[in-house]
């Protein structure tokens, strides 16, 4: 974990740079009296995203924010917290689901999950309109508890805004790098994941403990106060090209030991003030504290978006840990994975004019000075080494399912974590 005061203050792209960097496919503006500043923006952006930087950066200033994140991420707690049955009622009128066992009451994470499509025939600059996002399995009939409501249309519409974001945001890299391969990949898979994350408190845990001891009088209910580790979230990679979050809500809950199933909770400021991710910095290759703008979006670049870009895109490592000492506090954010089609075929960097390999791939990837290079810390032992998850002409189907295996299978790094 960071040592307290190392933080990492994020870049902050104004949406209306964005939106203005964005406006042309094939080159950058040059009507402008303010060109020296975009130029100065464009600089910048790679100067964060790039191989020296922490591969990731804020997006500020977007207009349905405001109304959209503090509908949305309160939701998270309360759907974690309802029993079973409810909550499976909910999610299905949603059009939800969820992609870990949510009966587990012990659980440090619940994640809900849609799949959002959209129009290949709809050029970026109208994907904030509502209708260019189709949801599949969604209801329009809903039931059930009226704070509810409007989870649904509340997720697509977020989500929806979070795409825009990413696809302006890969095809300003495009501008940058030369080509259309990012933004074009992501057009050809039609879809990004959205997830509605809850990371339980402990006083979370212990109200579902209660919950499940009322309902089962034969089944012992452990007490999990010890048993938290000090990460919300195990270190990682993401692999598609970016993903776009928000800025985290905390929610504090009186501590009462578990003796009120009450999903009440109010929105509090951060413990520390930083969002408690935290990245391994490339540069010091030491762990730094993620410092994000209130209502900003986060943009963090994948392992496809740096495959894609031949390393001129740097990948983030990172992780969520817990705020010492603050059993009361939970976290709640909103995330838009974006990726390459199932089918899109992926290539270790092509270095053959510097150096080659009898197999034809890249024998740096898994060098010592590569980009990836595991730390001189344990976080290296919890990551499964890019060259043994890639192989050259994999799909992307292939490279996630590897990657899931290697992280999370049954002889997996974090298999028992």
């Amino acid at each position: 974990m960071a040592e307290e005061g190392e933080t990492l203050e994020l870049y902050n792209l104004h949406y209306s740079d964005l939106m203005t960097l964005s406006s042309s496919v094939d080159q950058f503006p040059t009507s402008y009296e303010n060109n020296e500043y975009l130029e100065s923006v464009m600089s910048t952006i790679m100067e964060n995203l790039g191989p020296t930087g922490p591969g990731l950066l804020a997006i500020t200033g977007v207009p349905t924010a405001s109304d959209l994140r503090p509908t949305l991420l309160p939701m998270a707690r309360k759907l974690a917290l309802l029993n079973n049955d409810d909550r499976k009622r909910v999610l299905k009128d949603h059009g939800l689901g969820s992609d870990v066992p949510l009966k587990n009451i012990d659980r440090t994470v619940s994640p809900f999950a849609m799949q959002l499509k959209y129009n290949l025939n709809t050029d970026a600059n109208n994907l904030c309109n509502k209708n260019h996002i189709e949801t599949e399995g969604f209801s329009s009939d809903i039931e059930g508890p009226c704070e509810f409501k409007n989870l649904g249309n509340t997720f697509k519409d977020l989500g929806n805004c979070m795409i825009e974001l990413g696809l302006r945001l890969a095809r300003v890299c495009d501008k940058i790098i030369g080509g259309h391969e990012l933004e074009q990949s992501l057009l050809e898979s039609h879809s990004a994941k959205g997830r509605l994350i809850h990371y339980h408190s402990v006083i979370d845990n212990l109200i579902l403990q209660a919950y499940n001891k009322a309902r089962s009088k034969t089944k012992r209910i452990e007490r999990t106060c010890g048993n938290h580790s000090d990460l919300w979230q195990q270190w990682h990679y993401d692999y598609g090209v970016f993903t776009v979050l928000t800025d985290p809500m905390f929610m504090l809950v009186p501590e009462n030991n578990g003796s009120s199933q009450s999903c009440d909770g109010k929105e509090c400021d951060s413990p520390s003030g930083h969002t408690y991710l935290q990245i391994l910095d490339p540069n010091k290759n030491r762990v730094v504290m993620v410092k994000a703008s209130y209502g900003s979006f986060i943009v963090q670049v994948g392992e496809s978006g740096d495959i894609l870009s031949k390393g001129k895109l740097r990948a983030t490592l990172h992780s969520v840990c817990r705020p010492k000492g603050f059993e009361n506090v939970s976290r709640e954010t909103f995330v838009v994975f974006l990726q390459p089609s199932w089918s899109k075929t992926l290539y270790v960097y092509d270095f053959s004019d510097e150096s080659s390999s009898s197999n034809g791939e890249d024998s740096r990837i898994c060098d010592e000075d590569d980009r990836q290079q595991e730390p001189s810390s344990d976080i290296g032992k919890l990551v499964p080494p890019l060259c043994d998850r890639l192989k050259n002409g994999m799909t992307f189907a292939e490279f996630s399912r590897e990657t899931t295996k290697q992280y999370y299978g049954s002889s997996g790094l974090q298999s028992k974590r």
